[in-house]
């Protein structure tokens, strides 16, 4: 298996496999916006990813096992990407990433306040995150009593482009 990548060593091999920055936008999209079909990626995608760029990195995910594919049953033509394992792991990298931009690069305040309330809300706020992807794309039980977090974060999201809209 390490002969696929350049070395052994476990940074390398993560960047070869996430090292592009489409792979981990489509990733992104899919965990916070739970955008699951190849159009939905597309068309409201804030980078503005090509068809062409998107298909190769659907590709490239579900075969690295990041990402798996169904066929959607309320339309043959559709399928439906979910996320893994592997990759609802990644929660506390992409928060501390979104930390690490929100401290130091000029972001917007309605695309990063998510990643403002992960770091607030820290590692119990990723796991609860992390368990309720695992409910959306793993099938895991659903524990009634735990609030949403992904409601939590497009609630405060949607806020803040209401509030920006406003005169």
């Amino acid at each position: 298996m390490v002969d696929e990548y350049r070395s052994g060593c476990p940074i390398n091999q993560t960047l070869e496999v996430l090292g592009d920055r489409w792979s981990l936008i489509v990733i992104r999209d899919i965990m916070f916006g739970n955008r699951r079909h190849f159009r939905e990626l597309l068309q409201n995608s804030e980078e503005g990813i090509a068809s062409n760029i998107l298909a190769d990195r659907l590709k490239r995910l579900l075969d690295r096992g990041l990402l798996t594919r169904a066929d959607d049953p309320s339309h043959k033509q559709k399928a439906i990407y979910s996320l893994t394992e592997m990759s609802i792991s990644l929660i506390p990298i992409f928060a501390e990433m979104g930390a690490w931009g929100n401290r130091f690069l000029p972001v917007s305040e309605e695309l990063s306040i998510r990643a403002q309330l992960l770091e607030e809300g820290g590692r119990p706020l990723w796991q609860d995150f992390m368990q309720e992807l695992r409910v959306l794309h793993l099938d895991a039980p659903r524990d009634p009593q735990k609030p949403s977090v992904f409601e939590k974060l497009q609630a405060a999201y949607l806020e803040v482009v209401a509030r920006k809209a406003a005169p």
